[in-house]
């Protein structure tokens, strides 16, 4: 951005090209069979674009989706979590979805490590702080464990968001 927080040309067509990356890729990824492993490669594709984070959203938090494109976009989400405060909302809660999924051991962990951006939301604060003493996966409990130091760091630091 400039000084006048009116987007450049350059910027403003960069926007547009992120865009239509995503949409291309998200094209793509509809288009694929259920187990197919090019959706995970599609999510690390997405990985730094704005543009996607709502479909990486509703990815991680869809019980029916791959499992490994649905740990893709949690990771996804925990190192780009969203600046828009309702889109950040939405996120920590599919990220909670993905949590309580009985039948994805590896979902489960990556949703529990990737919550620590999504602590200011007290729902997500307390199922953390639950899971990290009582889950009965403890490969879920020490990655809550960690969410939670990690949100006290980003909290420390002011780094992880608005």
């Amino acid at each position: 951005m400039n000084d006048t927080n009116v987007p450049t040309t350059t910027e403003a067509a960069s926007a547009t090209e992120a865009a239509e990356v995503a949409e291309r890729l998200i094209a793509e990824f509809r288009a694929l069979p259920p187990g197919s492993d090019r959706k995970r490669e599609i999510i690390t594709e997405l990985d730094d674009n704005a543009q996607a984070l709502p479909f990486l959203v509703s990815v991680v938090a869809d019980p029916g989706e791959y499992d490994l494109a649905r740990v893709e976009s949690a990771t996804v989400l925990r190192l780009w979590p969203p600046a828009d405060p309702v889109l950040r909302h939405e996120a920590g809660r599919a990220l909670l979805t993905a949590l309580r999924d009985p039948e994805e051991d590896l979902v489960r962990q990556y949703a529990a490590m990737s919550l620590a951006p999504y602590t200011d939301d007290p729902i997500v604060a307390t199922v953390l702080d639950t899971t990290a003493r009582a889950d009965e996966d403890p490969l879920v409990r020490d990655s809550a464990r960690f969410s939670i130091m990690e949100a006290h760091r980003l909290q420390e630091t002011g780094a992880g968001g608005p």
